[in-house]
């Protein structure tokens, strides 16, 4: 890719043009009635136009049955926005001249491991953040999802053990463990704990008051939002919106690739920081240079285009590609830096189009697409001058026929399994399995059946019922686990040989596709 230099890249952002005076006329009212019309309890809005926070404001409740007003201070979690934050964390050690973007991670890092000893010899620090390792789309997610108990260093060990799904630097898939080797890197690097390298050389510097990347403040915070979602139904997003168990959500080792908190306030002062190319609001010195700032924006690996159907086609990106934190993608010819988080009952975006000097940022706490990627594309749209969609209305349309298809196709499958098997009595079933990556699968038996234990994730406990042949239903205790499908192998003699698993819902996250897991029993090498 072209790059400018210092100079070149402030000027461009200087001669940006001019964007619109104001957000949007009535813009208060519109959130307010998309927040309330989606269920959504509580939402918090920022935007920045040339430098300036215009709008910094919380609007509906922290909490479904509180009366506890989200304001301008509240905490939300931010999903994988916070990936950028892991990259301007790194961003002051390139500045400081301890690391460079092309340096190989395992030169910092000895113990690291790849599949492959050729990708773990060339992997570099820029490849870790732009989703181009060969691994698959989430892979390896169930380590820390949908609660981890397992360390960074612990990760990093079985990392080595999931195979790829492409080559090296071949093709784009989006995975969430390079970033917690980013964040290890971080800490061998400059000897803290991420956590704290966090809070001292990005939260404190660059102005953050409210924001942590500590689960534990950010429990312990007053002022926070809770997590909700619809988990009622056949398949997630159906049924009435209810409060999540804040334990459902990712362990602290994940905390690189996703679980910042961060208010109103602090998304504001980080579109500033972004827009204006590192340098800090007051003008008082920077939080990373301008030229990291361009290697932030400079798009690296390519995103493959998959036309979004009616009624929501016109949101269609021309070009889309990764870069270091940040998606890069065209829109109605104009350039878009953003990126989406969703973390079990939270979803954020933040969003900037360089040429208006202008972004903003959306977090709320459920799961609606209304609130967010509708009201996203109105702004974007304002900001661009373009006649005004009911955007909201459009993506609302869009999600509840992808919804209502998904409830289909899990009611039939329900409705009509083979009345064939299982092969074996069920106490044959029981037993302990060992997957190379994932770790140790228990089934066992009580008096009411099969049950089952994922034993590396906290939480994701359940029982087995027969569905066909010799495939079990894993329903679990926590009802913000997808339930999956564990289906046995047999040798010729009818043991078990392995087992292998899928998510009854066709629009199940990806965190729980239960991909790559091959599980053998324990005492079978």
């Amino acid at each position: 890719m072209t790059k400018f230099p210092a100079l070149a890249a402030l000027s461009l952002i200087a001669l940006a043009t001019p964007a619109f005076a104001d957000p949007p006329k009535g813009l208060d009212a519109r959130i307010e009635a998309l927040r309330t019309r989606s269920g959504t309890p509580g939402m918090a809005v920022a935007i920045v136009e040339n430098g300036k926070v215009v709008l910094a404001k919380g609007y509906g409740v922290r909490k479904l049955g509180s009366n506890a007003k989200v304001d301008a201070n509240t905490l939300f979690m931010i999903g994988s926005t916070g990936k950028a934050f892991t990259v301007a964390a790194l961003a002051t050690l390139v500045d400081a001249g301890k690391i460079g973007w092309e340096d190989k991670v395992i030169d910092h890092l000895p113990d690291f491991r790849m599949y492959d000893p050729w990708v773990t010899r060339e992997m570099t620090i820029r490849d870790l953040l732009v989703h181009r390792s060969g691994l698959g789309l989430g892979a390896g997610d169930l380590l820390m999802a949908p609660r981890g108990s397992l360390s960074r260093s612990e990760i990093m060990k079985r990392l080595r053990f999931i195979k790829p799904a492409t080559s090296f630097r071949s093709a784009y898939a989006y995975d969430n463990l390079l970033y917690i080797v980013a964040g290890a890197v971080i800490e061998v690097v400059s000897g803290q704990p991420w956590e704290d390298f966090m809070r001292e050389h990005v939260f404190k510097p660059g102005g953050f008051p409210d924001a942590t990347a500590e689960e534990k403040r950010q429990l312990a915070t007053v002022d926070r939002a809770y997590p909700h979602g619809r988990i009622g139904g056949p398949v997630r997003g159906v049924g009435q919106m209810q409060l999540l168990d804040e334990r459902s959500r990712l362990g602290q080792a994940a905390a690189p690739a996703g679980l910042i908190a961060a208010s109103a306030n602090d998304l504001g002062r980080w579109l500033q920081i972004q827009l204006g190319a590192g340098e800090l609001p007051d003008g008082k010195g920077r939080l990373f240079s301008a030229a990291a700032a361009r290697d932030m924006w400079t798009p690296v690996t390519p995103i493959p285009i998959v036309p979004l159907p009616e009624p929501v086609n016109g949101a269609t990106p021309d070009f889309q590609s990764y870069a270091l934190g940040w998606e890069v993608r065209t829109y109605k010819g104009a350039k878009i830096v953003w990126h989406a988080g969703g973390l079990f009952g939270f979803t954020t975006v933040v969003v900037m189009i360089p040429q208006k000097n202008v972004g903003f940022a959306i977090a709320i706490n459920s799961e609606e697409v209304e609130p967010r990627t509708g009201l996203m594309y109105e702004l974007i749209d304002h900001y661009l001058g373009l006649p005004r969609q009911d955007w909201p209305t459009r993506f609302a349309t869009f999600q509840r026929s992808r919804l209502d298809a998904a409830q289909a196709v899990v009611k039939q499958k329900a409705a009509a399994p083979a009345d064939v098997g299982p092969s074996l009595p069920v106490t044959r079933y029981a037993g302990r399995y060992v997957d190379a990556w994932y770790g140790a699968l228990v089934v066992g038996q009580d008096a009411k059946g099969l049950t089952v234990d994922f034993t590396t994730t906290p939480q994701m406990t359940g029982r087995l019922s027969h569905y066909q042949y010799d495939t079990f239903l894993a329903t679990f205790d926590d009802p913000n686990t997808e339930p999956a499908y564990l289906t046995f192998g047999l040798d010729r003699t009818g043991k078990v040989t392995r087992i292998t698993a899928a998510p009854v819902s066709p629009v199940a996250d990806f965190s729980f596709d239960y991909q790559d897991l091959l599980f053998e029993p324990e005492n079978s090498k």
